[in-house]
């Protein structure tokens, strides 16, 4: 039964390929445009997701694929089964295959991050066009009044730091999968259950054995490229990254045009933020395979990421009729609050919760309800949904990070720093880096906050090595705690690549660091004009508003983002509140 229906969804086991679909819903699969040939690379250097939010999937993503034939014996040209390099103590699982040809060498190793690691050079501050209010603290521009070659030692150490970690899958993140499947096919080399049981390292590892024997099997190929990405997901750890790609595209050489593999490189594609790509590899694997699940989630994904928002919704309710359940409900509930329906939103990720069974399911979506309450600003309510998904799994970090957020929000700080540098210590992305630091320099400490201003460089560093586009991440640190002028020019290139609210919002706000308001101003508002409810987008309007003159509509952003979050941010809200009492605002007031 669909959440949000009354009529029954179809059977979990989809329809053969063959068969088609309605022909009415093949025309609900929007074209992009001729997609690539499929073996140019999907990654480049460059923009980075909305940033806020990975739609991760979660639930079984299992379009059931029958066995694989197999081929026989394993030529000499097909045993290098992919390394990810020396694994830690903890990790042996992780299956070398011995000596490998020159043509297949190991499949992608991770390697150090790129020596593209240059100092984000500090802009001086922008010239005011009228007075602004005193302001807040002053984030700490980091690398302000250090030497360079210290600034660049320290910046090449962190990303060597994470780099290790990442090798030695010395990150650990996401849901257990316990008792989902985390592979999208089975094969005579690899138990059903081995797969169903969610272990990656160990999914991998046999997926590994097995290819060594059979290089030739296709359906085990794209099975091992979709959990090196499912690696890369829940170990926080970019350098799966290509390793994914050449087995995925290993399976396509096999087999041309298989499903699998094509919407295997849809959700690789939309992992490195490359949308436009992701978008053709889904619609390639529908045409193949109208009912593949991991395709007509991975077209969700690839329109919301564009900012096709009606699309994305004709492609989520579309995806509901063929392949219900949670990957496609928690879908439906973000392009629904993208369009400012909480309550839809909220209605069916409860309903969702509800029909979650496995306890990474009901950590993943405990910990959606629990993002959607604290973005309204419903601490309590939002403790209550992360302590439910830490109940299923408390090694879950979204939740973790999430609770230590709705803490701080709280006015617990000390209890939320203590959360998030357990988070960071394993999950060290961009948001809760920012967010630690923010809280550190809250309580004065600014060497506590740099360091983590500095590593969100260096995983962003490490990111691009890998393939992954990252601007949207440099724009969003870099213009409250870096170069602001790197962070104009992040913002600039990734609205032209794809006009979002979150890119909106990113430009508008770079462009306001840098003294350009009335520039800002149309791009404030647009990141605000689908009714998505967001209070850092009304804070970024209200202090744009204020810059330019417009007092009363400044009083009014500031205001409504503090009435709908008054804990978005720690920086953030407070810098809202000192505006809000300055002369200028007050007056607007009257």
């Amino acid at each position: 039964m669909s959440p949000r229906t009354n009529e029954s969804a179809s059977e979990d086991g989809r329809p053969r390929p063959d068969e088609g679909a309605p022909e009415d819903d093949r025309r609900e699969i929007a074209e992009s445009g001729p997609a690539s040939d499929g073996h140019r690379d999907i990654a480049e250097s460059g923009p980075a997701s909305d940033g806020h939010r990975d739609i991760a999937e979660s639930g079984p993503a299992s379009d059931d694929h029958r066995d694989i034939a197999e081929s026989g014996p394993a030529s000499d040209d097909h045993r290098d089964i992919a390394e990810s390099g020396p694994a830690s103590d903890d990790h042996r699982d992780i299956a070398e295959s011995g000596p490998a040809s020159d043509d297949h060498r190991d499949i992608a190793e991770s390697g150090p991050a790129s020596d593209d690691h240059r100092d984000i050079a500090e802009s001086g501050p922008a010239s005011d066009a009228e007075p602004r209010p005193e302001p807040a603290p002053e984030p700490d521009r980091r690398r302000a009044g250090e030497p360079a070659r210290h600034r660049l030692l320290r910046l090449t150490a962190c990303a060597a730091a994470l780099a290790v970690a990442f090798t030695g899958f010395a990150v650990a993140l996401g849901a257990r999968d316990d008792d989902r499947t985390v592979a999208m096919s089975t094969s005579p080399g690899v138990s059903a259950a081995q797969l169903a049981s969610g272990d990656l390292d160990t999914t991998v590892t046999a997926l590994q054995a097995h290819l060594k024997e059979q290089p030739k099997d296709f359906g085990s190929w794209s099975t091992l490229g979709l959990a090196y990405v499912e690696q890369a997901r829940v170990k926080g750890d970019p350098s799966r990254y290509p390793q994914a790609e050449k087995a995925l595209r290993r399976s396509l050489k096999l087999r041309p045009d298989n499903d699998p593999a094509l919407a295997g490189l849809a959700a690789l594609a939309a992992a490195r933020h490359e949308f436009k790509d992701a978008l053709g590899y889904a619609d390639r694997a529908l045409e193949e395979n109208p009912y593949s699940e991991r395709a007509l989630c991975s077209r969700i994904d690839a329109l919301v990421e564009l900012g096709r928002y009606d699309e994305a919704l004709k492609a989520v309710r579309l995806a509901d009729t063929r392949r219900p359940g949670i990957p496609v409900f928690t879908r439906y509930a973000y392009v629904y609050e993208l369009r400012g329906d909480v309550k839809t939103a909220r209605r069916v990720l409860e309903k969702a919760l509800a029909s979650a069974v496995t306890r990474g399911d009901i950590a993943y979506v405990a910990t959606q309800l629990g993002q959607l309450a604290w973005r309204q600003g419903e601490y309590k309510t939002s403790l209550d949904h992360y302590a439910r998904a830490l109940g299923a799994d408390d090694t879950y970090l979204p939740a973790l990070e999430g609770r230590a957020r709705a803490q701080a929000a709280s006015g617990d700080s000390a209890e939320a720093i203590r959360g998030l540098e357990q988070v960071v210590s394993a999950y060290p992305l961009p948001g809760p880096l920012v967010v630690l630091g923010e809280l550190y320099e809250a309580q004065g400490d600014r060497t506590k906050a740099r360091d983590q201003y500095t590593l969100v460089d260096a995983y962003t560093a490490i990111a691009r090595s890998n393939g992954v586009n990252a601007d949207l991440d440099t724009a969003l640190a870099a213009a409250d705690h870096g170069d602001t002028k790197a962070a104009l020019r992040a913002a600039e290139a990734e609205w032209k690549r794809r006009e979002t609210v979150h890119t909106a919002d990113a430009l508008a706000w770079a462009l306001h660091v840098n003294g350009r308001d009335d520039e800002a101003l149309p791009y404030a508002r647009r990141a605000t004009a689908t009714g998505y409810k967001d209070a850092t987008f009304l804070y970024h309007r209200g202090m744009v508003e204020y810059a330019v003159g417009d007092r009363k509509e400044a009083r009014a952003s500031l205001k409504a983002a503090l009435d709908l979050n008054a804990g978005f941010s720690p920086l953030g809200a407070a810098q809202a509140r000192k505006t809000l009492k300055t002369p200028q605002a007050m007056e607007a007031a009257k």
